[in-house]
């Protein structure tokens, strides 16, 4: 009883945390957002056993240049499309082989290209092409990832037959799987019926990307874990593990989503 009131607890101060950032201001949201990549960068350097100040160095100006230096268009759309290239290659890991191979120029590369440019893509979600400023982008993010989560626990819990990935994630099932996208799909739907910022079609397809690629995220970041050896990424949220356990499904979602509303940006 008292693991679960401290797991309650320290999950509720984590999403006032992060709602109360994002609706507060758009500094407030990079400042909590820019402070958990940083965290997540060590708990992932741990996990691969590659300890480098420079890729500090490379998030700390990589973030100052996405927000507050114009860079051309270009320049993010070729990291965008790298960043997505290096995360095929990662699903490509986790479907085919047994260990992912990580010598250390790799180690250089999916750093970058995976746990530092999403972190770069999801705080680029909540802002238009000038700059301004729409947190009911990233908190419906939040909220598809929060539901897929719960729903695909829950109905894995009580139908779930059929191993969804036994070698990597023992718990999950295609059952939870499916749970789990059906109860986003309608949340995207509530959250189009609630809101103005984008359409029902648009709404429902990024819960889609999220219920799919959130779920690949997962696996991944549970790959790199039992490589390790260690049950959690870190210890700093009590009951949960680390932030990194909380962001993975989001992070690796996230250049996708990205990719999406960029897409309908420059078609409508």
């Amino acid at each position: 009883m008292k693991e679960l009131y401290t797991r309650t607890l320290s999950g509720f101060i984590y999403v006032c945390i992060l709602i109360g950032s994002i609706l507060l201001h758009k500094y407030s949201f990079l400042g909590v957002f820019f402070i958990f990549s940083l965290i997540c960068l060590n708990e992932f350097q741990q996990l691969i056993h590659f300890k480098k100040i420079s890729l500090y160095v490379i998030l700390i100006l990589g973030f100052i240049a996405t927000h507050f230096i114009k860079i051309p268009i270009t320049i993010t759309w070729s990291f965008l499309f790298v960043s997505l290239f290096v995360q095929l290659l990662l699903l490509k890991d986790l479907l085919f082989i047994r260990i992912i191979p990580m010598f250390e120029k790799k180690k250089y590369i999916v750093s970058i290209f995976y746990l530092i440019s999403c972190f770069f893509f999801l705080t680029l979600i909540p802002f238009d092409q000038f700059g301004n400023y729409n947190p009911t982008y990233i908190i419906g993010l939040l909220i598809l990832i929060w539901v897929n989560d719960s729903f695909a626990y829950l109905t894995g819990k009580n139908f779930g037959k059929h191993k969804l990935y036994a070698k990597i994630s023992p718990k999950k099932t295609i059952e939870g799987f499916a749970g789990g996208f059906i109860a986003a799909i309608i949340g995207g739907m509530l959250i189009s019926y609630f809101t103005i910022s984008l359409s029902l079609i648009d709404w429902i397809i990024i819960a889609a990307i999220v219920a799919i690629f959130g779920t690949i995220g997962d696996l991944i970041q549970s790959k790199f874990k039992r490589q390790a050896g260690v049950k959690d990424s870190g210890k700093i949220m009590p009951g949960h593990g680390g932030i990194f356990d909380r962001l993975d499904s989001i992070l690796y979602a996230s250049p996708f989503v990205f990719l999406y509303l960029q897409i309908i940006t420059y078609v409508s």
